[in-house]
């Protein structure tokens, strides 16, 4: 593939997200290859009060930091992902059991043995009530948001690369970058590839402009980039 027929990659999380995955698909597709880098999310800490716990649920890696520098580091967690069970590892915490999604996580935690009270430490957006549903069958679970996803305007790289015709290459990781997307890309004149992580995240963005729309076959970066390589 020439240079000049290459879709750019847009990459719209937070930026040390963005950066991993930009590394991981050029480890794949060449050095050079085009990256467009403009978050749409960035991450700030809360503060947030920790209440006791015996076990933690972390469904995202943002949420361990503000653990680690807790009272409640090495307390040993449920993971949703295999990085985020690598980050967990990496930040001290032993790592019970892992699951591709917080709904599988569901029910890996109520087969697993009852640890005592839980803290599910997570961001002010959430895609499935986990404690919530935890808490209704049975088990003593408590939410600590640690975390919040503040929206970012358009940067205007992103704007010039949804108003000139072209393919773009977009993966969506989540269903709040997706409605986010959806709201920056209105009109776009681009041919916008998307391949969305979950069902969930693809409903977030049908309104989108877009020539392709695809789930990735698993929830993980991996099946993102399989499927994003098959669009070049």
């Amino acid at each position: 593939m020439s240079p000049a027929s290459r879709p750019p990659l847009l990459l719209t999380r937070p930026r040390a997200g963005s950066e991993r995955f930009a590394a991981q698909f050029r480890a794949r597709m060449g050095a050079d290859w085009p990256v467009v880098i403009a978050s749409l999310l960035e991450i700030e800490p809360t503060g947030a009060e920790l209440p006791a716990a015996n076990a933690l649920i972390f469904t995202s890696e943002q949420a361990v930091k503000p653990l680690a520098d807790s009272a409640l580091a090495g307390k040993p967690a449920f993971c949703v992902g295999e990085r985020t069970a690598a980050v967990v590892r990496q930040a001290g915490f032993p790592v019970l059991a892992t699951a591709p999604d917080a709904e599988h996580l569901f029910d890996v935690i109520l087969t697993a043995p009852d640890p005592g009270p839980i803290l599910h430490a997570r961001g002010n957006e959430s895609a499935f009530p986990l404690a919530e549903r935890l808490s209704a069958a049975g088990r003593q679970v408590a939410e600590a948001i640690v975390y919040a996803q503040r929206p970012q305007p358009p940067a205007p790289e992103m704007l010039a690369l949804f108003a000139a015709p072209g393919p773009v290459l977009v993966p969506v990781f989540s269903p709040n970058s997706g409605k986010l997307l959806a709201a920056a890309a209105q009109g776009a004149r681009a041919e916008l590839r998307l391949v969305a992580i979950s069902e969930k995240a693809a409903r977030s963005c049908t309104d989108l402009p877009a020539t392709t729309l695809q789930i990735a076959a698993r929830p993980d970066a991996e099946a993102l980039l399989d499927a994003l390589v098959a669009l070049t």
